[in-house]
């Protein structure tokens, strides 16, 4: 019991230099896509700021995709803020890092790359980055959600055309260093 435990420590959580880079790297990133090159209203946001974290999903496993994905919203916000820092959406990007990772490590295919950006943006972002922003902003949850729904339409359409050109075996093996 104990060696599968450290073996699977090993795997998912421990952080080495390369992991380090990879996150720091990848954390860069995402703050770039998600402050500067998007879409932004005080409700809204469409971008491709998900790319980087679904990147850490499928190279880093789920708890390092989920801490990085933390670390990115929290620096986003403290350094580039478009409104008043919320730990709610730090707790989604978390989320979020943890689900590209469960559905993307080591195993890619066309339905779990479907099914992660379904909850992504169906469950994570529509229902709970909703629910967090009525609460933020103190505005009616209901109408609040069907202004966001155009937002859920476009980025499916927008994350599952990235991820599957990035899930493909040639690119995932160039981000992957291999």
């Amino acid at each position: 019991m104990k060696k599968i435990y450290k073996e699977w420590f090993k795997e998912y959580v421990s952080i080495d230099t390369h992991s380090l880079v990879t996150m720091g790297l990848l954390i860069a990133i995402e703050v770039i896509l998600t402050r500067f090159v998007s879409i932004q209203a005080w409700n809204l946001r469409i971008g491709f700021g998900f790319l980087p974290i679904a990147v850490a999903g499928m190279i880093l496993g789920p708890v390092r995709a989920g801490i990085m994905a933390a670390i990115a919203d929290f620096l986003g916000a403290i350094l580039f803020p478009s409104g008043t820092f919320f730990p709610g959406f730090t707790f989604t990007a978390l989320l979020v890092g943890i689900l590209y990772g469960i559905f993307l490590y080591k195993k890619m295919n066309t339905r779990r790359i479907a099914t992660a950006i379904g909850i992504h943006q169906c469950i994570l972002s529509l229902f709970v980055n909703t629910f967090w922003l009525s609460i933020l902003y103190g505005s009616p949850y209901w109408p609040l959600f069907t202004t966001r729904i155009v937002q859920t339409v476009i980025m499916l359409f927008v994350e599952g055309i990235c991820l599957v050109a990035v899930c493909n075996k040639k690119v995932s093996r160039i981000l992957a260093f291999k």
